[in-house]
């Protein structure tokens, strides 16, 4: 993928990678919305990547943290939930639109996370020209496992597991066992074509697995926090697959063709998907990052699922 294309994706996605760029963001503006999902499971909204709560009698979990700046309008959503203090971080990755409020709120709570994440914040990135410094200190991951790790908390059991080669190379999908709820991560964008990073380590084949093996175990009226977009269904997450599965399989034919990535674009995907391209991610984009996922050889690391 060209680097121009690739920068205003990552700036579309509001990873923000650099610092000063997310201070330049005005944040000023930026609402934190409460949106109950299932039993003391919550999702807030924001900017960035969506938050996941569990709140209870043991206090308070959150997946993702959004960014630095926003720490205390969340610490303010949180309060207004349940007093309770916060005791878990969990990340679903490292980009920085999930993961920029590390540094303050690892002052309090543990934070969790797959290996590659804190290897990832830990050594700082360069995603197209987009750095991040390392991340030090409180930001980091303190507890870390490569497949899963299950946390009881709030009275349920909720199970951290990996999904090797997604959306990144650290990706987790958390369930929430007991309130019947499933935080995806950037593995799932709701109604809209992903961004899927494979420089570091993502590919579209892993979130197509990913996500068929998600559907073979939740039940039907599972609620699911996406990455990005609205809190969804289970019916929501198949027509995202069935996306996944079907414009894949285009570009897939296309190459087996010898046809060009630019005669590929020029050919474009029908019109059943053309909503799908409204987000940042356009029709154009979607058709290259499939392209490349197809056309570079991903590492063979099969998920674990003994644990599901």
């Amino acid at each position: 993928m060209k680097r121009a294309t690739c920068v205003r994706l990552l700036a579309g996605l509001a990873l923000m990678s650099l610092p000063a760029m997310a201070q330049q963001q005005d944040f000023s503006k930026v609402e934190i919305k409460v949106i109950p999902a299932a039993g003391n499971i919550y999702m807030l909204e924001g900017a960035g990547g969506n938050i996941g709560v569990s709140a209870g009698s043991d206090g308070i979990l959150i997946i993702d943290d959004q960014f630095a700046p926003l720490a205390e309008k969340i610490r303010a959503a949180l309060k207004g939930i349940n007093q309770g203090k916060l005791k878990f971080v969990l990340n679903t990755h490292f980009h920085a639109d999930h993961t920029g409020g590390n540094p303050d709120f690892g002052t309090e709570a543990t934070i969790v996370a797959q290996d590659n994440v804190r290897k990832r914040l830990a050594a700082g990135s360069d995603i197209h020209g987009l750095k991040t410094p390392p991340m030090t200190g409180p930001g980091l991951p303190v507890v870390t496992f490569q497949d899963s790790v299950t946390v009881y908390f709030n009275g349920e059991e909720i199970r951290v597991i990996h999904y090797p080669h997604g959306h990144t190379d650290g990706d987790s999908v958390i369930f929430f066992t007991k309130s019947n709820v499933v935080h995806m991560g950037d593995d799932f964008f709701a109604g809209r074509f992903p961004f899927v990073d494979l420089e570091s380590g993502g590919s579209v084949q892993g979130v197509t697995a990913g996500v068929e093996k998600v559907l073979a175990q939740i039940p039907a009226d599972a609620k699911v926090i996406p990455g990005h977009g609205p809190l969804s269904t289970v019916n929501d997450l198949k027509a995202y697959h069935h996306m996944l599965v079907a414009t894949t399989a285009i570009v897939q034919k296309q190459i087996k063709a010898k046809k060009t990535l630019a005669q590929i674009k020029a050919a474009g995907l029908p019109a059943e998907w053309k909503e799908w391209g409204s987000g940042f991610i356009k029709t154009d984009d979607w058709i290259e990052t499939i392209y490349n996922s197809l056309t570079q050889k991903m590492p063979d690391h099969p998920v674990n699922t003994k644990h599901h």
